[in-house]
């Protein structure tokens, strides 16, 4: 498993940004220089490309594809980071997949963590999924295509992507950059596409019955927690955001205007709203 490594290697806190579904450790950029520049002490930020993303290698299984072996992958990676540098300090930030990957983290009781997670971002994730997200998602889940550039492939990127909201054509392209990947003298996205294999095997039943499993995660987070939604998103409906501002951690919920699934952290707002609560010295 690669990550991205950010800031000083022998930092006490550690920050760790896990991406979504279909994305990879890069998405964190913007955010990771962002707190780099305003922390007033050593920080170190870790964005990981999950399993058959990225840098990271493919599985051989496709069904390793699900959040059990992910949070496992990422207990090894701080396990490893912590043997580098003692971590004191540990923060979570999560987009959709990394947020319920934070959530599998952060509310396992007795969890083999170096110390417990400080702080919880959850990035438009919750425990409840809507099913027409899921449906919407596994139309184009796997379809990696090919394409003769980079900005061939942003641009087919960015016609199923519209929940990002506005991003100028320069922010666009930064985002997609590490998305792709060179084969055969053509392009084609990062990811291995078996990773549709186990998504696509998932009934609304199993959906509904793994919300009970996610919300006893949520349940026994003990970090603060801040949940950021895009405010047309429909992964993670206004009930259930609200139900996790009265429950468990009691989530502090920020929305973005003009935003679907899910906030990318590069606009201003977007990045001061989490730096803030990350780099604060007193608790939140």
């Amino acid at each position: 498993m690669a990550y991205w490594n950010w800031g000083d290697a022998n930092a006490p806190h550690v920050v760790v940004c896990a991406h979504g579904l279909t994305r990879q450790g890069r998405d964190f950029d913007v955010l990771a220089q962002a707190l780099l520049q305003r922390s007033r002490h050593a920080i170190r930020i870790v964005c990981p490309d999950v399993a058959g993303r990225g840098q990271s290698d493919w599985l051989k299984d496709p069904e390793g594809y699900a959040l059990p072996v992910y949070a496992t992958a990422m207990l090894a990676m701080l396990a490893r980071l912590h043997d580098e540098a003692t971590i004191s300090t540990l923060d979570w930030f999560g987009t959709s997949m990394g947020g319920l990957i934070g959530l599998a983290i952060a509310g396992t009781p007795d969890a083999p963590l170096p110390t417990p997670v400080r702080r919880l971002v959850l990035n438009d994730v919750g425990p409840v999924i809507g099913w027409e997200a899921l449906q919407r998602i596994g139309s184009y889940l796997g379809q990696v295509g090919r394409f003769a550039t980079v900005q061939e492939a942003a641009d087919a990127m960015k016609a199923i992507s519209a929940g990002f909201g506005p991003h100028t054509p320069e922010q666009w392209l930064a985002l997609s950059q590490a998305m792709v990947r060179e084969a055969d003298g053509a392009f084609t996205l990062h990811y291995d596409p078996a990773i549709a294999i186990p998504f696509r095997a998932i009934t609304r039943e199993a959906a509904e019955q793994g919300q009970a499993a996610l919300w006893t995660l949520y349940d026994g987070v003990k970090a603060a927690t801040l949940l950021l939604r895009g405010a047309q998103s429909d992964v993670l409906s206004r009930e259930t955001a609200f139900a996790m501002t009265q429950r468990g951690p009691r989530a502090r919920l920020v929305e973005f205007e003009g935003v679907g699934h899910a906030p990318t952290l590069i606009a201003a707002d977007q990045v001061d709203t989490v730096a803030s609560f990350l780099l604060a010295e007193a608790s939140p």
